[in-house]
């Protein structure tokens, strides 16, 4: 492959990147965007459960889990209560309390998601990937942690404990995953207490893989510094501000080897308005200078946009 394949590819790769981010900003667009992932993660996750989960017999995190454990402790007094049914019963309360302190969105995209888990587990039946328990486990439990991940760029959850998750988080501004972990793992040793450790001990495996995928590709709390460099700041600011409820500090500065003065302006935003934030930015001053790191703990008044 030569060099101007590569950058052909690179180009035309930043081009879809730059139209899915402009037709997402369109709301009717990305409505029918945030659906169409939301009813992949649901069917993501009946394959998971048909494929990867059920062979190894075990159980995910949050209301999901909680509905599969009901069932099996069902069935050792020989009593059917299917987990569908489960999924759905302890979904509805959590969605009604959030929808007055969340968004009328978020819990609409959250209960298509379990809803659509409910009936595609219903309708759908898949075999088994993988004989090998471990690899079970580690494919189930990536893939777990991405059909969260995937219905929460959505917009949306897979509800139950996520609806939980995303108030508080929404309250501190930052994300609590790894706290659900702790509470799902609290669920799965009474799993294993009534089911076997051994289940217990993959389940938690499982389960501990999911929760870092998700914090690893859902940053909406994640914040960064970013640093803008130019001789005109103005402008900047205008772009900034326009696009962004965030402070900005402006410092005048010497370059070293131009001998000309210019400014730094400064602030810290969250991960996901980066790109608007550069894009807007680079519009008035394709020159400027962008320069990113993380934020590791910020203290003071930080605004974080609500979930719509």
């Amino acid at each position: 492959m030569t060099y101007y394949n590569v950058v052909n590819k690179q180009e035309v790769f930043y081009i879809m990147q730059h139209i899915i981010h402009q037709l997402q900003k369109e709301k009717k667009l990305r409505l029918l965007t945030s659906t169409i992932m939301i009813v992949f993660s649901a069917f993501m996750q009946c394959y998971i459960m048909n494929v990867f989960m059920a062979p190894c017999n075990l159980i995910s995190g949050g209301f999901t889990g909680l509905a599969l454990l009901i069932n099996k402790v069902c069935a050792l007094v020989n009593f059917n209560f299917p987990t569908q049914v489960g999924i759905i019963a302890l979904n509805v309360p959590a969605a009604i309390l959030c929808y007055k302190h969340i968004s009328p969105r978020f819990t609409f995209l959250s209960c298509v998601q379990f809803f659509l888990v409910s009936f595609f587990i219903s309708i759908f039946h898949f075999e088994p990937f993988f004989k090998d328990q471990i690899l079970n486990v580690l494919f189930g439990g990536f893939l777990w942690g991405f059909s969260i991940s995937l219905a929460l760029r959505a917009g949306g959850s897979t509800g139950g404990t996520d609806f939980i998750a995303q108030y508080v988080s929404s309250k501190i501004h930052r994300g609590i995953w790894d706290y659900v972990f702790f509470y799902n793992c609290a669920m799965i040793i009474v799993f294993g207490y009534l089911c076997g450790w051994i289940y217990a001990g993959y389940s938690i495996l499982f389960q501990f893989l999911s929760t870092k995928t998700i914090s690893s590709l859902y940053q909406r709390y994640a914040q960064i510094t970013v640093e803008f460099t130019t001789n005109d700041p103005d402008p900047l600011i205008d772009a900034f501000m326009a696009t962004c409820r965030h402070g900005m500090s402006v410092f005048e500065c010497y370059g070293a080897y131009s001998h000309r003065k210019y400014y730094v302006c400064k602030a810290v935003i969250s991960t996901y308005e980066l790109r608007d934030v550069v894009d807007n930015v680079r519009k008035v001053d394709p020159k400027v200078l962008i320069n990113t790191y993380n934020t590791v703990n910020f203290y003071g008044n930080f605004y974080q946009k609500p979930l719509e």
